[in-house]
């Protein structure tokens, strides 16, 4: 089997959304205008099947905001993939509700506090908190499978425990702690970015937390020195960890795989390592996707884990971590540079 067998696919198919998020990394907007058309889409879909069979995430923006959301799940479908959907949930209504059933697979919200004032404040658009947990509910109600996705910066990092127990409160199957990277909207509020510091703190408490959790999967994103943390926590503590895996997960028990099991597509056509990564190796326009995924210098450089910055070449955890490589890119302009929270 090939090592870098792609297993996850976020495919961003509309730059268009109904809310305002301080971290977004699209600069989504409803004053933008869809680029790919649905043909462009089917074809990037078709060429991919041919080698990979990964989970193709919609995203955007809002997803839902395009008609055709549907039928292009439908046709991954038929590929023999399976179709998930990321959405903030604010367009959900038991109608929409039944659709998503029939067509999706699994579904992620985004909740970034326990509180509208919270979320609201972090989203841009008030009432966004209940609308979103209005989805959920009706989710719950008529079994749809969905799991939480939460962002966290100084802003809202003291809601984080209530946000992940508001999570399994609704009955989310899975929560996802996302510890945001500088990009889009996202440069704006750099100095808002949780600190080195608390980071570490943070992972901690999610380690811990997950040792005692067993009704709901928890993960952090975007933090590949967790898997560094739970080994050292663990050997420290002489305790017995065993990491568990989604049946929708990447398929990879390492920190960063941008570029080795997944990759992203953005709206225009970009196509990069992962969705917060700055750099584009290439556009589906230009040249296949299966072209970039095996030749391009970026994706080469992800697997080249040797040629890392010294300090992760040389790490014992460059195979269970290999740091962040979107946020050394955004911080010091080299993706091949050190994560600049490491704490290892």
């Amino acid at each position: 089997m090939n090592e870098f067998e792609l297993k996850w696919l976020a495919f961003e198919i509309t730059p268009r959304c109904n809310l305002n998020c301080i971290h977004c990394r699209t600069n989504a907007s409803m004053g933008l205008k869809d680029v790919l058309k649905y043909e462009d889409i089917i074809s990037v879909i078709d060429e991919i099947a041919e080698e990979f069979k990964p989970v193709v995430v919609l995203t955007g923006g809002e997803p839902l905001l395009r008609e055709d959301v549907f039928k292009i799940a439908d046709h991954i479908k038929s590929k023999g993939m399976r179709v998930g959907l990321a959405t903030n949930g604010t367009l959900v209504d038991r109608k929409l509700a039944d659709k998503i059933k029939e067509h999706i697979d699994v579904v992620s919200l985004s909740i970034d506090g326990s509180t509208s004032k919270i979320h609201d404040n972090f989203r841009g658009v008030e009432g966004a908190f209940d609308k979103t947990l209005n989805a959920a509910k009706i989710f719950k109600e008529i079994g749809i499978n969905f799991i939480i996705n939460s962002s966290f910066t100084k802003r809202n990092q003291h809601d984080i425990e209530n946000t992940y127990k508001l999570a399994k409160k609704i009955g989310a199957g899975a929560w996802y702690m996302f510890m945001i990277v500088p990009t889009g909207r996202g440069e704006k509020i750099s100095e808002e970015l949780i600190s080195k510091e608390d980071y570490k703190e943070i992972l901690k408490w999610h380690f811990y937390t997950e040792l005692k959790e067993n009704e709901i999967f928890v993960r952090p994103t975007c933090a590949p020195e967790y898997y560094a943390l739970c080994d050292m926590e663990a050997k420290k503590n002489n305790i017995n960890y065993e990491r568990r895996n989604l049946k929708f997960s990447t398929g990879g028990a390492k920190g960063c795989i941008a570029g080795q099991k997944i990759a992203f597509i953005g709206y225009d056509g970009e196509v990069k390592p992962c969705s917060y990564f700055l750099r584009s190796a290439g556009n589906i326009s230009d040249k296949g996707f299966l072209d970039i995924w095996h030749n391009s210098k970026i994706f080469k450089d992800m697997r080249d884990f040797k040629n890392y910055n010294k300090k992760c070449a040389a790490c014992r955890y460059l195979n269970v971590c290999g740091g962040c490589r979107a946020r050394a890119d955004a911080y010091y302009g080299d993706y091949m540079a050190q994560d600049p929270y490491c704490f290892v």
